[in-house]
């Protein structure tokens, strides 16, 4: 990775109904801290909150992120939640 290139993240939130919202982003901290309390974060999570990180995975670039997001989302309920559990 060039100096100049942020590391990108795939990260997924559970929802106060259990439900998980995945996304990419260069800072997770502040992501979390908007999909929590500001307006800029996901319309999905704004009605579910609180929300809780429970997973991560750091790429090189935006579009592995987004590859990688794109396959996680298409997966069922069980299937992320094993995924996360076996990671903790």
């Amino acid at each position: 990775m060039q100096l100049d290139e942020k590391a990108w993240f795939l990260y997924v939130l559970r929802c106060a109904d259990g439900t998980f919202y995945t996304g990419v982003t260069t800072d997770i901290t502040r992501r979390l801290d908007e999909h929590n309390t500001k307006k800029c974060g996901a319309k999905y999570t704004k009605t579910r909150r609180p929300v809780e990180l429970v997973f991560w995975l750091d790429f090189g670039n935006r579009s592995r992120a987004q590859k990688a997001e794109y396959k996680f989302k298409k997966l069922t309920h069980a299937q992320k939640e094993k995924i996360i559990n076996e990671n903790r």
